[in-house]
């Protein structure tokens, strides 16, 4: 059965960092619990890209922001579809899906849902 990932490009304020990687622990706990088979969350490291588009620049991150790249990979899209309505629900994440209260403008996240299509 091929994998499915769901991905995520964040800008996020460098003053929070700290408190993304708190709320991102807690809600990647609630994935895995759920059925997620990998959650990452992964902060810019090597923002060079000789003759590419840079990711900074791609999420428009400010100087004082810092990109995080991550992703979550499920079994399946159908067990996507399954984890997500029972994470949406949980009590855990929305306590924290308050935008005024998140540690980066949720506007701004670049997503999208992916079929794998090499795995190695």
């Amino acid at each position: 059965m091929a994998k499915y990932v769901d991905g995520f490009v964040i800008p996020v304020p460098k003053k929070n960092v700290q408190a993304y990687r708190r709320m991102a622990q807690k809600a990647g706990k609630v994935w895995i619990e759920f059925g997620a088979l990998e959650f990452r969350e992964c902060a810019i490291d090597d923002a060079k890209a000789d003759k590419m588009v840079p990711f900074g620049r791609a999420a428009k991150a400010k100087p004082s922001e810092t990109v995080f790249f991550s992703w979550i990979v499920y079994k399946s899209r159908a067990d996507r579809q399954r984890i997500m309505k029972k994470v949406m629900k949980d009590k855990r994440i929305m306590a924290m899906m308050n935008p005024d209260g998140m540690p980066f403008d949720p506007r701004r996240m670049v997503y999208g849902g992916f079929k794998v299509m090499v795995d190695l």
